[in-house]
């Protein structure tokens, strides 16, 4: 079934159905190209949408980041944008491989249609000047034929009429004989017009025109079937993203599941861990026994021997009692960078032995070991906290991470110097083997830099390592103490004062004043608030302890040490930068904490 012979007369049908072809294949190209700025916008927005959501700082500086939340959150983003670059290729195909190739051969297709309806109306119009040669032909056969036939009847009229004379007669039947012979001459003119028609007309529709309509047949199947190949196109510029976009998709999946509560609490535990230890209990402040001035100075001593436990129950003796006879003059508190920092009192507490009042000394100790509420507030630190090189301004646990992390970084960076002047030396031997290859001389610059860098890098970890110990035994010090006041019960309130009963006797009431008061009645005697820092010294050492540098002890209540020289550890740094050690030689006094490295028993 060909168009050239079922649709031999519907060339009016055949132009409108390939006109209607090529509209459909541009509309489709018009299709895609807006299908193709739909993927670019939506592919776009994605994007916009992705940067206006991922973090703005880079991830080793973003504490958050180091959340499963927040890097699931990342990933998904990620995948998202991803996702955004799959469905820009889909644009990118659709516009190639579609708009682009469709359009071209839209165009091919309209020149072809153009020529070959040039064809066939060439083709018709030459049939209707054939056919229009053969009415003229036809009419004048006709008309000579009605001349003719009128000529002979007025040379048979004028033969049979006697009045008309012989030369009118024989005019008049050469006439008729010219009209019959140019009759004649017009029937076969008009019968060789009407073969030579015929002849034409049989090759127009059994030849021409059905040539001229197959193929328009095949032209407009060729564009049917390239229009089918771009339906095709469609789906599978879709197709060969879907991969990419499955694991994309399973890529978010992946990042919803390593959403991790327990980890992120951990974490959050890693990078806010202060490293204090928790504030202790109040003490109770008796107000209602008044405090009595000694006569003498055995009053403000020791408490007698009819007083041996004061304390009331579970108070364990950790320190010296101030007056003691071994108690030692604390060096100044030191500075950050090292040095002490400046006091009122440049030579310390003063000895018990001054001149000056008991009281007095009993009322500054009072005042100076008061026990404060420690508050949230005090934890976090000030805004305006100037930061030091040792992050001695951080809370001790974040102080020790910091620590540990750049002395990592300078080891990494001894490493790699270390590894450069091994190349470098290697590198100078190569010349001096093979001179041809460099000067050795021209590496003697590097080679010295880098020893120096190297120097530099081992003062730096050494220094770290000082610090990062001191760090430790801090945050070591501080959980012990936590652990063990979370251990102790709480101190029992101070009794009520004492029954006028259970005091009364032979005595008088001058007498009974300045009695002390018995243990069931009175927990808490008139020194106990200061008692509480200054007991009885320990022992036994409580650690031992590595010197790191070199330190003469010149001032008062300190103890010279060598590099490197082992030390029993007797009192921890009390956040003044000094701490009590014992040398093997004997000898106690106090030395810079960070100047050792401390590990406690």
């Amino acid at each position: 079934m060909d168009w050239g012979t079922e649709l031999w007369d519907q060339f009016e049908v055949l132009e409108r159905h390939t006109q209607w072809g090529l509209d459909l294949l541009d509309r489709y190209v018009k299709f895609v190209k807006e299908r193709t700025e739909v993927e670019q916008a939506y592919a776009k927005q994605l994007r916009s949408l992705v940067k206006k959501y991922l973090p703005k700082r880079p991830a080793k500086d973003d504490p958050e980041s180091k959340f499963s939340q927040q890097q699931s959150f990342v990933q998904i983003l990620q995948e998202v944008n991803d996702f955004a670059g799959q469905r820009e290729l889909v644009a990118e195909n659709l516009s190639v491989r579609v708009c682009l190739e469709l359009t071209k051969y839209s165009q091919e297709m309209k020149q072809e249609r153009k020529m070959h309806f040039q064809e066939g109306r060439r083709a018709q119009q030459q049939l209707e000047n054939g056919f229009k040669q053969l009415e003229n032909s036809k009419r004048k056969f006709e008309r000579d034929c009605r001349e003719a036939e009128k000529a002979a009847q007025t040379a048979e009229r004028l033969d049979q009429d006697i009045n008309a004379t012989k030369a009118d007669v024989e005019k008049a039947k050469q006439q008729a004989h010219l009209r019959s012979h140019m009759a004649e001459e017009s029937k076969n003119e008009y019968a060789a017009q009407l073969q030579r028609f015929n002849r034409d007309q049989a090759h127009f529709y059994f030849s021409q025109m059905p040539q001229i309509f197959d193929k328009l047949q095949d032209m407009d199947e060729r564009r049917a079937t390239r229009l089918g190949a771009g339906y095709g196109l469609l789906s599978e510029a879709e197709l060969e993203v879907v991969p990419i976009i499955a694991k994309c998709l399973e890529g978010m999946k992946v990042a919803a599941n390593a959403v991790d509560p327990k980890n992120d609490s951990q974490v959050l535990i890693e990078l806010h861990k202060s490293g204090f230890a928790r504030p202790g209990d109040v003490e109770f402040e008796d107000f209602s026994q008044p405090m009595n001035r000694a006569p003498s100075d055995s009053s403000l001593g020791t408490p007698s021997e009819g007083r041996p436990e004061l304390r009331g129950p579970g108070r364990i003796r950790t320190k010296r009692w101030p007056f003691g006879k071994k108690n030692k003059p604390r060096p100044p508190p030191l500075s950050p960078l090292g040095g002490p920092v400046p006091s009122a009192l440049p030579n310390g507490p003063p000895s018990p032995r001054s001149g000056r009042d008991p009281l007095a000394i009993l009322s500054e100790i009072s005042k100076s070991v008061k026990p404060r509420l420690a508050s949230f507030r005090s934890l976090r630190g000030s805004r305006g906290t100037v930061v030091t090189e040792d992050f001695s301004h951080l809370p001790p646990e974040q102080q020790r991470k910091r620590l540990q992390q750049q002395l990592e970084e300078r080891s990494r960076e001894l490493q790699k110097e270390v590894d450069q002047r091994e190349a470098l030396k290697k590198m100078k031997d190569v010349y001096e083997k093979t001179p041809q290859m460099g000067d050795p001389a021209s590496l003697e610059p590097q080679i010295a830099e880098t020893l120096s860098n190297i120097e530099r890098l081992k003062l730096d970890v050494q220094k770290y390592e000082a610090w990062l110990a001191e760090a430790e035994s801090r945050v070591l010090s501080n959980r012990g103490d936590s652990l063990s006041r979370h251990a102790r019960p709480p101190d029992p309130p101070a009794s009520a004062p004492p029954d006028s009963s259970s005091n009364s006797g032979s005595q008088d009431t001058k007498e009974s004043s300045e009695e002390p008061p018995s243990e069931e009645s009175q927990d808490t005697p008139i020194y106990t608030e200061f008692d509480e820092d200054f007991e009885e010294e320990p022992t036994s050492p409580i650690g031992h302890c590595v010197a790191i540098y070199h330190f003469e002890g010149s001032s008062e209540g300190t103890i010279s040490m060598a590099e490197g020289e082992d030390l029993s550890l007797m009192e921890e740094d009390k956040g003044d930068g000094w701490t009590r050690v014992r040398r093997k030689e004997g000898g106690e006094g106090y030395v810079p904490t960070s100047y050792l490295r401390v590990t406690l028993n």
